[in-house]
């Protein structure tokens, strides 16, 4: 910690690329234009197909910072080997003393201040475990945040998390339908740590999410991601219904919901412990009770998530 010191703002990235040729670029232009770049980013191909490799290698050469990293696997898109090719680029990273080890996708792209900003953000508060931007999306030929964006849920598309938060939960966790940003933060919070969205720092998402999967198949996925976390059957519901008119699926809500309830049929193991299920639905009964009591005032549910 005392050459960490030294630099307190110092901080470590770690991307995980699939076939993101028509991506990867501008993210990586986005990075160079950051007024305080890592001390260190891995960029690690998943496998990719097609050029990936060749364009991340050809800025790796340019600047020292940038490492490029190839591991291989079947093809295809998954949220396991996306986060194990990520635990492989961190590994290369260890070595770095810094405050902040994070995660940039290598779809996005952020404005020239938004890693500084996020560590001013952190030396504002000590008890800020993971933090990041709220994610905006090109909808009907605009740019949008996202409806889902909360500031109490950190999106993984762009987040730094303090390097003793970090240690403390154990990193991203590797888990079949997803949600590592959402387990990374639920532990944070069981151990102290705070974890905030904050909604002046953007992120511009270049591939709406589940582009790479049919719509469908995406929404039946995550509500077997929210049983395999544990949500609160009440608050899923409640959640669920509050999105049937999401554009362009009006039925997603209801796609989700039904993943949700056949990973209960076939009683699916849950990859978490008991005490995480139990202080995540304590949070979600608080939020419910929370939504009801608006609902009261005005007739209408908000901010589930």
């Amino acid at each position: 910690m005392n050459e960490t010191a030294k630099n307190s703002r110092a901080y470590v990235l770690a991307t995980a690329a699939y076939n993101e040729e028509a991506n990867i670029g501008k993210t990586i232009e986005a990075m160079l234009a950051q007024s305080e770049r890592p001390q260190r980013w891995v960029i690690v191909s998943d496998g990719s197909q097609d050029k990936t490799d060749e364009i991340v290698q050809k800025y790796a050469e340019k600047h020292g910072f940038i490492r490029f990293l190839r591991v291989t696997r079947p093809p295809g898109r998954s949220f396991r080997t996306k986060i194990m090719a990520l635990q492989a680029g961190i590994k290369l990273l260890e070595d770095v003393p810094v405050r902040y080890i994070g995660n940039l996708d290598a779809d996005v792209s952020l404005e020239p201040s938004y890693f500084a900003e996020l560590i001013t953000r952190f030396e504002r508060d000590s008890k800020l475990g993971i933090a990041g931007g709220f994610v905006y999306e090109g909808k009907e030929g605009e740019t949008r945040s996202r409806s889902i964006n909360r500031v109490y849920s950190v999106a993984h598309a762009a987040q730094l998390v303090r390097r003793e938060c970090y240690e403390a939960i154990g990193g991203w966790a590797v888990l079949e339908y997803g949600g590592e940003d959402w387990h990374a933060q639920t532990s944070a919070r069981m151990m102290g740590w705070t974890a905030e969205a904050f909604p002046e720092l953007r992120i511009f998402h270049h591939r709406p999410t589940g582009e790479g999967d049919i719509l469908a198949r995406h929404k039946f996925r995550q509500g077997r991601m929210d049983y395999s976390l544990g949500s609160e059957p009440v608050f899923e519901i409640l959640k669920c219904l509050q999105r049937l008119t999401e554009k362009p699926l009006y039925i997603g809500g209801a796609i989700r919901l039904m993943g949700f309830f056949w990973s209960a049929i076939i009683r699916e193991p849950r990859p978490v412990s008991r005490e995480f299920v139990a202080f995540l639905r304590a949070e979600q009964k608080k939020k419910t009770m929370s939504v009801f009591n608006i609902g009261r005032r005005q007739d209408r549910l908000v901010g589930l998530q």
